[in-house]
C-alpha cells in the first residue's frame, strides 16, 4: 500500500539552479543575460521580417532560414522566464506542471531546429547538384510539406515525455541542476526505476538528432563529391561559399549538444559549474549566434538592420 501511495506522489515544485558558485554575482550577470536574449529575439525577428518583405529572399533557402529563426525564437522564449527569474529576481521555484510544459517545449523546439538543419542541407545538395532544376524540385508546396513533417515529427516524438515523467514518484530531492527543466535532469530525481524513460529518451534522440546528424553528414559527403567534379577552381569556391552559413549553424547547434550529452554521460565527476555552463550554452548559443552568422553572410539582412538603426537614430534625433 505504501508503494502504491508513493507511485502517485510528486513534488509541488522544483528548485532551479543558476550558476553554482556565482550566486553573489547574479545581479550583475542579469544585464548581459538580458542583452543576450534581446539579441536573440531581435536578431531572429529581423531575419523573419526581412525574408517576408524582400522578394529576392522568397526562395526555399531563405524559407528554411525563416523556419530556423522561428525555432530559435521558440527556444529562447522557453528558457527566458526561468532564467531571468533566477538572475533578476532570485526566484528559483517552478511548479511541477510548469516544469513539464517547459521541458516539452524545449525538447520540441530543439527537435524542430535539428530537422530544419537537415532540410537546409538538402536545399544545398539540390542547389549545387542540379542548380537548373532547383526551383522545380524545391517548390513552395515541397517547402511547406517539409516544414509540416518537421513540426509533426518533433511534436509527436516529444509528446510522451511529460507523461513518462508524470507517472514517476518524486519524494526525495527536488533541486534541479540547471536554470530550466530538461528530461534527463528531472528524471534523475525520480524515486523509482527510470528504465522506460531512459530507453524512450535514447530512441527519441536516435530518431531525431542521431538520424539528422547522419543525414547532414551524408549530404555534405555528396556535396563535396559534386564540388570536386567542378573543373573550375573559382566554381568550386563559389559552390562551397554557399554552404558556409549552414555549416556554421550546424556546428553552433551540434557542438554544444554533443558537449552536454558527453558531460551527462561521462562527466559525473566534473563540477556543477561545468554542467550548468554547458547546458546554458546548448540552449542559448544557437539563438544568439545564428542571426549573427546569417546577417554577416546576407547583404539584404544587413541592409535591413542598418535601416532599422538609422531610422531609430533619426526618430530619436527628431
Amino acid at each position: 500500500m505504501a508503494d502504491n501511495n508513493h507511485s502517485h506522489f510528486q513534488h509541488l515544485y522544483f528548485v532551479l539552479t543558476g550558476i553554482p558558485g556565482l550566486e553573489q554575482k547574479y545581479y550583475w550577470m542579469a544585464f548581459p543575460l538580458g542583452a543576450i536574449y534581446v539579441i536573440a529575439l531581435f536578431g531572429n525577428g529581423v531575419i523573419i521580417s526581412t525574408i517576408k518583405s524582400e522578394l529576392s529572399l522568397q526562395i526555399p533557402m531563405y524559407y528554411f532560414l525563416c523556419m530556423l529563426a522561428l525555432a530559435d525564437m521558440g527556444l529562447a522564449l522557453c528558457t527566458l522566464p526561468s532564467m531571468l527569474g533566477i538572475f533578476w529576481f532570485n526566484y528559483k521555484s517552478i511548479t511541477f506542471d510548469a516544469c513539464l510544459v517547459q521541458m516539452y517545449f524545449i525538447h520540441t523546439f530543439s527537435a524542430i531546429e535539428s530537422g530544419v538543419l537537415v532540410a537546409m542541407a538538402f536545399d544545398r545538395v539540390v542547389a549545387i547538384w542540379s542548380p537548373l532544376r532547383y526551383s522545380t524540385i524545391l517548390t513552395n508546396g515541397v517547402v511547406c510539406r517539409t516544414g509540416a513533417v518537421i513540426l509533426t515529427r518533433a511534436v509527436c516524438v516529444v509528446f510522451p515525455v511529460p507523461f513518462l515523467i508524470k507517472r514517476l514518484p518524486f519524494y526525495g530531492s527536488n533541486i534541479l541542476s540547471h536554470s530550466f527543466c530538461l528530461h534527463q535532469d528531472v528524471m534523475r530525481l525520480a524515486c523509482a526505476s527510470t528504465r522506460v524513460n531512459s530507453l524512450y529518451g535514447l530512441i527519441a534522440v536516435i530518431f531525431t538528432k542521431g538520424s539528422d546528424s547522419l543525414s547532414i553528414l551524408l549530404s555534405y559527403v555528396f556535396i563535396l563529391r559534386t564540388v570536386m567534379s567542378i573543373t573550375s577552381g573559382e566554381g568550386r569556391l563559389k559552390a562551397l561559399n554557399t554552404c558556409v552559413s549552414h555549416i556554421c549553424a550546424v556546428l553552433i547547434f551540434y557542438v554544444p549538444l554533443i558537449g552536454v550529452s558527453v558531460i551527462h554521460r561521462f562527466g559525473k565527476h566534473l563540477s556543477p559549474l561545468t554542467h550548468a555552463l554547458m547546458a546554458n550554452a546548448y540552449l542559448i548559443v544557437p539563438p544568439v549566434l545564428n542571426p549573427i552568422v546569417y546577417t554577416v553572410k546576407t547583404k539584404e539582412i544587413r541592409r535591413k538592420l542598418i535601416h532599422i538603426f538609422v531610422q531609430t537614430k533619426i526618430t530619436a534625433g527628431g
